[in-house]
């Protein structure tokens, strides 16, 4: 990967997408560095949280890469279209659990890309918006999708037709993040949240995610079946006996072993 950085801190990693002369657009090469990044996340045992972030301090994604895409026929413009979203996709289905650290601007597929993420926490220098329309084109990364679902229908009608700004106390308010910080602070408030997630049992924390996830596009009756599978599923584990053993004993647990 050239434009996706990736550091491993104990039983958690930090990606930073580094093309910070072009704050951090997405084209297809970052596109395809994000896939890579997914593959690379599933397939590491002892990764148990995930954060992603911009590099420099003006972005976290600026938006899609307008010079790439100002050319594309309708077809093209349909492919280029389902290749961010296989990969926002197969970010948001990833297990590990995801934490966008957004220390700037978060337009059009930055924006998107942090919807596809978990958990959102930004800087207070951030700036959120869906500003296709005013480029003669529609959100194509999931914004009209998870937008919605994440805030409400008629304020993600509001953001995506006016394609106006807001700022992080904007984005606070109407539940696109979870929290702000001082700028300087962002990064060590992702790690650390993120390394409270690694402590709990993955095998647990990655069956929440998937009821969660899963459970949002059932019915009710149909989403608590899933849960008790996942419920279930959890029992006779390593982590299961350790955990519950711990706590009759009242003592603390021995590191999670994800088994």
């Amino acid at each position: 990967m050239t434009n996706v950085l990736l550091e491993k801190k104990g039983n958690i990693a930090v990606a930073t997408i580094n093309r910070p002369k072009a704050l951090n657009a997405l084209n297809s090469e970052v596109l395809a560095d994000l896939g890579e990044l997914v593959e690379i996340v599933k397939a590491d045992s002892e990764i148990r949280a995930l954060v992603i972030t911009g590099s420099g301090e003006k972005a976290f994604v600026a938006g899609a890469d307008i010079g790439e895409m100002s050319t594309l026929t309708v077809a093209e413009g349909e492919a280029f279209g389902k290749k961010g979203n296989d990969v926002f996709r197969a970010l948001e289905v990833l297990p590990v659990p995801t934490i966008a650290a957004i220390n700037g601007f978060a337009l059009g597929g930055g924006c998107e890309l942090s919807m596809s993420c978990d958990i959102r926490i930004c800087s207070d220098t951030a700036v959120f918006g869906q500003p296709e329309v005013g480029l003669g084109i529609t959100p194509g990364f999931g914004g009209t999708q998870r937008l919605a679902r994440l805030v409400s229908p008629g304020m993600a009608k509001q953001l995506i037709y006016t394609a106006k700004n807001i700022k992080a106390d904007e984005a606070l308010r109407i539940g696109l993040v979870n929290a702000v910080y001082p700028a300087e602070e962002l990064m060590a408030a992702a790690e650390k949240m993120a390394e409270t997630i690694a402590k709990n049992a993955p095998i647990a924390v990655r069956a929440c995610k998937k009821a969660i996830n899963e459970g949002l596009e059932l019915g009710m009756d149909d989403a608590i079946v899933l849960e008790e599978k996942l419920f279930g599923s959890c029992f006779e584990t390593a982590d299961q006996v350790e955990g519950m053993s711990a706590f009759l004993e009242k003592r603390k647990h021995e590191p999670y072993q994800n088994k």
